[in-house]
């Protein structure tokens, strides 16, 4: 039986989850996420008051395959999904960023890297903790035109913006489930919210981030 989990986004760079290039992607950070998610599963991801979007949906995503770091790293069809950090902002923030090389965990120059492109092996332990990349091809992303959940279907859910994930069964989270299955699915409605610096590094401490020339 399918599950749906639903966080808090803190962070909106289009980095975790990635949308572009016709694929919703998590590849990085939720690592209990990663690790307990399945095929068939949905993921929400809802605003909080550092984005001032608390009750709205930023994102969600029906899980379509659980792949490991290293096909998602050499399969062709995610190669537009590694960062170029002298490219466009969808490709600055390219979360295909692990492979492995020599038995060792290599880490691509990206948003999860130290300011001169080496590995932060505090997001590079914490990511590769769980080996799951979860790709969805049935979702829904609104960036910083995120929509209201109806209050009606947060409160009969009983969820509240919180810590740490929450995870609901099927039957319970089939109300928020059928809501957002009539919007437009497989789009981006608008930027991320933090899109505009989309070259910002994650520093892996709560939700400091360096950016270009600090």
């Amino acid at each position: 039986m399918s599950k749906t989990f639903i966080y808090v986004v803190d962070r909106d760079f289009g980095f975790a989850p990635n949308p572009f290039h016709g694929l919703c992607t998590l590849a990085t950070c939720k690592p209990r996420i990663r690790s307990a998610a399945r095929p068939g599963d949905w993921i929400f991801g809802i605003g909080g008051r550092r984005l001032n979007a608390t009750g709205k949906c930023i994102f969600a995503m029906q899980v379509d395959r659980r792949i490991s770091f290293q096909s998602y790293w050499s399969l062709p069809e995610y190669q537009l999904k590694k960062p170029l950090r002298n490219g466009s902002a969808t490709r600055l923030v390219g979360d295909n960023i692990y492979n492995i090389l020599n038995g060792k965990w290599v880490q691509a120059d990206s948003h999860h890297s130290n300011e001169d492109g080496t590995a932060n092996m505090k997001n590079l332990i914490k990511d590769t903790g769980t080996d799951a990349v979860l790709v969805s091809s049935n979702f829904y992303y609104f960036g910083k035109s995120a929509i209201d959940v109806p209050p009606d279907i947060l409160r009969r859910l009983g969820y509240a913006n919180a810590r740490n994930h929450r995870t609901f069964s099927a039957r319970r989270s089939s109300e928020i489930v059928e809501w957002i299955k009539r919007q437009k699915k497989n789009y981006v409605h608008a930027d991320p919210f933090d899109f505009i610096v989309a070259s910002a590094r994650y520093s892996g401490t709560g939700s400091k981030v360096i950016l270009p020339n600090d």
